[in-house]
């Protein structure tokens, strides 16, 4: 019997979460961010601990469709720097938009919102943003929309061949 009390290797092992940006009722950028960030750090799990990587991983589709309160999508800037003098360029976030898309946003609001340390880009590396509906994550969802993920009647027939073929 294990005398191990608590942090077991089933507590750490990481879910796939599904963040869709299309949905009515998404709740804009700055709200969305930080919580995926909670996700990502794994704040909402009981062995949360801040020197520790234990958060899940996040799936973000549409994200075309990120949606910014107020007049953020034209005077919101994002800068970048070369370290050469004068070399400061700055863009807003409909710029952005038009050239990095909504994922690259997303990014950037959700590493905002993480902690500067050694974990954030373990971290980020984690969020999987893409432009459009599909991703090729899907089979790594345990819960999509509160049920599981529905079989591909194909291949159920598939294996159920191939059983039958093996005996």
């Amino acid at each position: 019997m294990s005398q191990t009390i608590g942090k077991t290797r089933l507590a750490y092992s990481r879910a796939w979460h599904h963040v869709s940006l299309s949905t009515p009722g998404t709740p804009p950028l700055g709200r969305l961010a930080s919580q995926i960030a909670i996700i990502l750090m794994g704040k909402h799990k009981p062995i949360w601990d801040p020197s520790t990587d234990c958060g899940d991983y996040v799936v973000a589709t549409n994200c075309t469709d990120v949606y910014a309160t107020g007049k953020k999508m034209q005077q919101k800037l994002y800068y970048k720097q070369t370290t050469r003098p004068g070399a400061l360029k700055s863009l807003n976030m409909e710029s952005m938009m038009r050239k990095w898309g909504g994922g690259e946003i997303l990014k950037r609001a959700v590493s905002g919102m993480l902690p500067k340390n050694r974990l954030r880009k373990p971290r980020l590396e984690r969020l999987k943003v893409f432009e459009g509906e599909l991703h090729p994550y899907k089979e790594n969802f345990i819960k999509f929309d509160g049920r599981g993920p529905k079989p591909d009647p194909q291949v159920k027939m598939d294996v159920l061949k191939d059983k039958s073929i093996q005996h």
